[in-house]
């Protein structure tokens, strides 16, 4: 049997699945972020690219840089595209209207491309950095001469990070303190988050208003950027329990009247030991561009950009069919976070329409679901392995493997004869986070293992007195016990299992029917192998007999 605390590839795959978010009880769903790749030439170069800003129709890319040719020590650049899959085109600096020999940077470009925010410290303003705006009449016409936000918005400050809503009645921006200013009164750290807003484009901005507490806090908290639909604002902060000098974070909101909920960490495959901040969300949600200083770059500060991934297969069956449609149906009209994955990847508040357009675009088609550590389909033909297609942690059948190509509920099975079980590396530690594991089985008796862990325990059993779905999964803790449902499976028919936990509470599933539940204050640690098919110590007595099917273990807390 492999007894080992670690395995290399299975760590390398629960870092590419980044992070599922569940916030609070504003806008949430769930979706996890891709990995992340660097521009290139010709927008990152040796010297500093940074305050990436992406047009509406993902057709031009403006940023501030530090490289030769410009007229300042930070100018605004861009680069255009034909199409969204094209390739970005050559380079151009702004101009002498917008660049100067002072600092021109922190782009912000309204959604019909026309007008353009932007921080200087140019002569003319109120503090030392301000907020300033140029227009022009198309997209072929050159930008105007730039012109101050006024006094209302900025003052003896220090003004930058500018972000325009779609509508562009909003408008974030960061207030820092510096030797020669002071933080903005009213607000919570040496420097804040504030907006503006406007009942229309014509008339003047309000005072600035700080977003609250749920965004800012007793550190810096700036590069705001919010999204096209105006319930997600992503932001950097170098607040503790991060990763880093300045992390990415995000909070949301019901509408776009509520208050923002409390940030949630963007977690480890954005944020490194480095710097990682000025985030920048694409009009559809699609990508996440941000600037960071990280091994892969061309300069010290680039430009890097990763995807936003929709998680769409609910149920954690690896396809996505009439279940998941069903399941929108159901909760149409809710909140519900599991189905409101549209028209952004993190939802709108309401389970609609749109989350039926993002659902048809995947019906029937492959799938790849970056929350899935571990998959073993089972569905061999001969041999003593038993493959994991998605983190290569393959199994080892010991004793005598009796495939069953054609006898499994989803293609093949593996069968157990009590006397046959599968060792795999360690997958996942259950203190980590939310999971799921979900199996097929057909058969067993009571006191029998479908999947447990060396050193831990028993991940999904059959109870040793009614033979009922069962998990010895809980923190650990004095009040902490296993968790028992009235669900017999030693039925000798198909049934799909499953555990899940989301962080507060345990469920056990059978045929997707929800059959017992629990809250527990977390889940014991454990780095120890996996065994299919008998318990943690490998016990004569709870080896499994009968069929085994397509297990799979998800770092997110899936609901069938």
């Amino acid at each position: 049997m492999k007894r080992t605390k670690g395995n290399e590839m299975a760590l390398a795959c629960l870092a590419i699945a980044a992070v599922v978010l569940l916030i609070g009880e504003a806008v949430k769903a769930d979706f996890i972020f891709g990995e992340p790749t660097n521009l290139g030439a010709p927008i990152n170069s040796p010297s500093s690219e940074f305050d990436v800003c992406v047009s509406a129709d993902g057709l031009e890319l403006y940023f501030g840089s530090l490289r030769a040719g410009g007229f300042g020590g930070n100018d605004i650049w861009v680069v255009g595209r034909a199409t969204v899959k094209a390739p970005w085109a050559a380079l151009q600096n702004l101009g002498s209207t917008v660049n100067t020999p002072y600092d021109c940077t922190d782009p912000s470009i309204s959604a019909d491309g026309l007008t353009l925010y932007f921080r200087s410290d140019r002569p003319g303003g109120y503090g030392r950095t301000d907020l300033w705006v140029t227009t022009r009449l198309t997209k072929d016409d050159p930008w105007s001469e730039p012109a101050n936000l006024g006094p209302t918005v900025n003052g003896p400050y220090d003004e930058g990070d500018p972000s325009i809503s779609a509508d562009g009645l909003s408008l974030y921006f960061s207030e820092w303190s510096s030797p020669e200013s002071h933080p903005r009164p009213g607000g919570h750290g040496s420097s804040d988050i504030w907006v503006v807003t406007r009942p229309t484009i014509e008339t003047p901005w309000s005072e600035p208003v700080n977003v609250g507490p749920g965004v800012n806090g007793a550190y810096n908290d700036w590069h705001p950027c919010v999204s096209a639909h105006g319930l997600a604002l992503f932001f950097a902060s170098d607040r503790s329990g991060g990763l880093g000098r300045d992390d990415l974070y995000m909070t949301t909101r019901v509408t776009t009247a509520d208050p923002w909920g409390e940030a949630v960490h963007l977690g480890p495959t954005i944020n490194t030991s480095l710097w990682d901040e000025n985030p920048e969300i694409s009009a559809d949600g699609s990508i996440l561009y941000f600037d960071a200083v990280r091994p892969g770059g061309m300069g010290e500060l680039d430009l890097w950009q990763l995807p936003v991934i929709t998680l769409v297969d609910f149920n954690g069956d690896g396809k996505v069919d009439g279940s998941e449609v069903s399941a929108v149906a159901d909760r149409w009209g809710t909140n519900d976070s599991l189905c409101d994955i549209g028209p952004m990847p993190w939802g709108d508040g309401v389970v609609d329409l749109e989350d039926l357009k993002v659902l048809a675009e995947y019906i029937e088609k492959p799938i790849v679901d970056g929350t899935l550590v571990a998959h073993w389909a089972l569905d061999e033909a001969e041999g003593p392995v038993a493959h994991d297609s998605a983190c290569d942690n393959d199994g080892t059948v010991a004793g005598d493997p009796l495939w069953c190509p054609d006898g499994g509920a989803v293609g093949g099975a593996l069968a157990f004869g009590g006397a046959t079980f599968v060792s795999a590396d360690f997958a996942l530690n259950p203190k980590e986070g939310p999971f799921s594991v979900l199996a097929w089985v057909k058969g067993g008796a009571p006191g029998q293992v479908i999947l447990s862990q060396e050193g831990g325990t028993d991940w999904l059993a059959l109870d040793p007195t009614t033979g009922a779905l069962m998990s010895g999964l809980h923190s650990g803790s004095r009040l902490s016990r296993a968790l028992y449902s009235d669900a017999v499976i030693a039925d000798n028919a198909w049934h799909r299992v499953g555990f899940t936990w989301d962080g507060f509470s345990r469920s056990l599933y059978v045929d997707d029917i929800l059959v017992a539940e629990g809250d527990d204050v977390g889940l014991a640690e454990c780095y120890g192998g996996l065994n299919i098919g008998c318990g943690k110590s490998a016990a004569p007595d709870t080896f499994f007999t009968g069929l085994i099917d397509d297990v799979r273990i998800y770092n997110r807390a899936v609901r069938p």
